[in-house]
């Protein structure tokens, strides 16, 4: 299915096969099985420059998750997203603008980005994968770009909502270590946007109607204070987190987050496992019982009534 979008080319949406193969060197990583499209027009704000071309720099053999290969997608410089949709028959309206993790240095564009959208597909949610700016470590502050990219995505998708089969009042964001903090600043703003208008996409609202937060990262100072920019209203959505308790970023990103909103009245869910460290996705391993998380969160997602 082919819906256009107002600005550049027509927007394809497909259902994700379970792999990624990427093309490489062509400036612009593509997945063979679709393209990504770009977020904005001609003019993107706090636009980053990059010296290198997008490409994936995972080497043969380098740092498998659960013994498979992850794509890490460094020199994003041109923001993109792509949209999979279920089938319709089993589509319920719910979507969820995924934001994989990387350090904000790279993207694990298929452990935390495509695999996600397979799972989101296979529970009826139309799943936006968020290919944002990176990296933008040595920007101060380093989440505001891929925060703002979110925005637009959420943006997109609204504006988009009636085409993509999405229930406007239904579409949230999940995001993994610092894509957790990607996801958890776009949830926070409740729906003020950190970029000015750039055009009639903005005008569609830019708030999560709920988060799910999968070993978020950057959450919290050295004292385990939430950061300065990291604040828990009455108005912020619910909230479903996953982390581990030898998660070595830290899981106070998680108990802290958690506790502030909790503590403004706002329903959260969190999942606490003993074991499991960082940075493995979704991906099974009967061994570690956090990797049963998507099950926790299908049901909380159910029980809210956001899959109907």
């Amino acid at each position: 299915m082919v819906i256009p979008l107002g600005f550049g080319a027509p927007w394809m949406v497909t259902t994700p096969t379970h792999s990624l193969d990427v093309t490489r060197d062509k400036g612009v990583i593509e997945m063979q099985d679709k393209p990504f499209q770009p977020l904005w027009g001609a003019s993107i704000p706090g636009q980053i420059k990059s010296d290198g071309v997008e490409t994936d720099i995972t080497k043969p053999g380098e740092g498998l998750v659960m013994g498979k290969r992850v794509a890490r997608i460094a020199n994003v410089t041109v923001p993109g997203m792509a949209v999979y949709a279920p089938p319709k028959s089993k589509q319920n309206g719910a979507a969820v603008v995924v934001c994989p993790g990387g350090g904000f240095s790279i993207l694990a564009m298929d452990l935390e980005g495509t695999e996600v959208a397979n799972w989101l597909n296979s529970i009826g949610v139309t799943a936006i994968v968020l290919k944002y700016r990176v990296p933008t470590g040595s920007f101060d502050p380093n989440w505001l770009g891929p925060t703002m990219d979110a925005q637009r995505a959420i943006s997109m998708a609204r504006k988009n909502a009636k085409e993509w089969g999405i229930d406007p009042t239904r579409i949230g964001v999940l995001g993994f270590s610092a894509g957790g903090k990607t996801a958890a600043m776009a949830a926070l703003a409740c729906g003020k946007r950190l970029y000015a208008p750039q055009d009639d996409v903005d005008a569609a609202p830019c708030n999560a109607d709920f988060g799910v937060l999968v070993y978020p990262a950057y959450l919290v100072d050295k004292n385990n204070q939430l950061n300065a920019e990291v604040k828990a209203t009455k108005e912020c959505p619910p909230m479903f987190f996953a982390h581990t308790s030898d998660d070595p970023v830290t899981p106070q990103s998680t108990l802290v987050l958690a506790g502030a909103l909790q503590s403004q009245k706002v329903p959260v869910e969190v999942h606490l496992y003993p074991n499991g460290g960082h940075g493995y996705g979704l991906r099974p391993d009967k061994t570690k019982q956090v990797t049963s998380w998507p099950e926790r969160c299908a049901d909380w997602m159910r029980n809210r009534g956001i899959i109907r």
